[in-house]
């Protein structure tokens, strides 16, 4: 299983600077959630390959052009892009010159946020500038998507929450790679102990052809010739099999020190460095400086996602009626209460339980469509408590 993976290698080739591009894109069943925030951010992510256990699936939501930076959602929509004549004949003429233009400036946005993306060495803080590049270059078309920019936004938001909930950013990476490694040591000790088995029973085979008396005498006479060297094979054999178990002793042995010395020593203090600059957020808010939609904390990014949906809900373009609005004005209360507006949420909380129960109401007779507004409806009532408390507190 040595090229086992939690992804399907897909080439896509890049839409501004035709460089051909592999991308990863996360298998079904590579990981499982156990539950959700109440603004659906994922609480918990078990990989099923715990080397993984550092990244937060959204390092591959996005797609980054290698070459020149392009970014975005990494979607069947995006694979396919080529027979997309809409995005071809119309946004790809107004998308393809600004982002080249922003490519050809060192100091550019595009530039910066593009030659900070480590994903081996920082994958959630990549995420995050990969979600802004692919915000960026979304910006870019004549009527850009408000819910596709909320979407982004929100999920900035979900990955700094991560971040700041990790006592130290790097000890899911080593505790992952550390558990493969004992992972893949104990497969090989397993092996080891079928060969083991295997070898005895070669011992046995052997043994019983030389304790064969119903043989000619004659013919046991040559076959005996050969006993001997079988005897002095089988001991090499077995010294061998020996010799990779007082091995293995020496090795487990290292990796306990290895395991103890490694994870116990990534207890640091203080924000983790980002490249050559103090911390993550030292990095965005030089970039913030020439870009208004840099976000450099949950609490930005949710403001952001906030105005976004707002413009996706008022215009009704992009979410259409039912479900999808219920769930556009429950976040819409949600964030706002997250961020300390309790007044706005309430309003958004109000509107969201009375149509959710006008939605719920109208469509009685068929519950399929309604089990997602019930939920929604449930979490904006008692959301909605939460923020009348906070409220008073405040």
């Amino acid at each position: 299983m040595a090229n086992e993976s939690p992804f399907l290698n897909i080439k896509v080739e890049c839409p501004v600077c035709q460089t051909i591009n592999e991308f990863e894109q996360i298998k079904v069943g590579a990981f499982n959630e156990n539950g959700r925030d109440t603004d659906f951010c994922p609480q918990e992510i078990l990989w099923r390959y715990p080397k993984y256990q550092a990244y937060n699936p959204l390092v591959f939501f996005t797609a980054t052009c290698s070459n020149c930076f392009y970014t975005r959602e990494f979607s069947n929509k995006y694979r396919d892009w080529k027979t997309d004549n809409a995005f071809r004949n119309f946004q790809l003429k107004t998308i393809k010159p600004k982002h080249l233009e922003q490519l050809s400036q060192a100091d550019s946005v595009v530039r910066q946020l593009g030659e900070a993306i480590n994903i081996h060495r920082y994958p959630n803080e990549s995420a995050i500038l990969k979600l802004h590049l692919a915000i960026f270059d979304a910006y870019q078309v004549d009527h850009p998507s408000s819910l596709d920019l909320g979407r982004f936004y929100l999920r900035i938001g979900w990955i700094f929450r991560s971040l700041n909930e990790s006592d130290d950013p790097n000890l899911s990476l080593l505790s992952g790679l550390v558990t493969e490694i004992g992972d893949k040591f104990a497969g090989f000790e397993a092996a080891m102990s079928d060969s083991q088995k295997a070898l005895d029973e070669l011992a046995e085979s052997v043994k019983a052809q030389f304790d064969a008396d119903q043989l000619p005498a004659e013919l046991q006479s040559e076959m005996f010739t050969y006993r001997d060297r079988y005897e002095v094979e089988m001991m090499a054999l077995n010294d061998l099999v020996g010799q990779v178990g007082q091995q293995r002793k020496e090795f487990k042995a290292l990796f306990n020190e290895y395991g103890s010395a490694i994870l116990g020593s990534s207890n640091g203090d203080g924000p983790v460095s980002f490249g050559e600059y103090a911390s993550l957020t030292d990095f965005l808010i030089r970039l913030q400086q020439n870009w208004s939609g840099i976000a450099i904390n949950e609490h930005q990014a949710l403001e952001q996602a906030i105005g976004h949906y707002k413009d996706a809900f008022a215009n009704g373009r992009d979410i259409a009626a039912g479900n999808q609005q219920i769930q556009a004005s429950y976040l819409i209360a949600e964030l706002s209460r997250r961020i300390g507006d309790y007044d706005g949420a309430k309003q958004f909380f109000t509107s969201t339980i009375k149509t959710g129960q006008e939605y719920i109401y109208q469509n009685r007779r068929d519950q399929s469509r309604t089990v997602l507004a019930r939920k929604i409806l449930e979490l904006a009532i008692e959301q909605g408590r939460a923020n009348l408390q906070a409220s008073k507190q405040g």
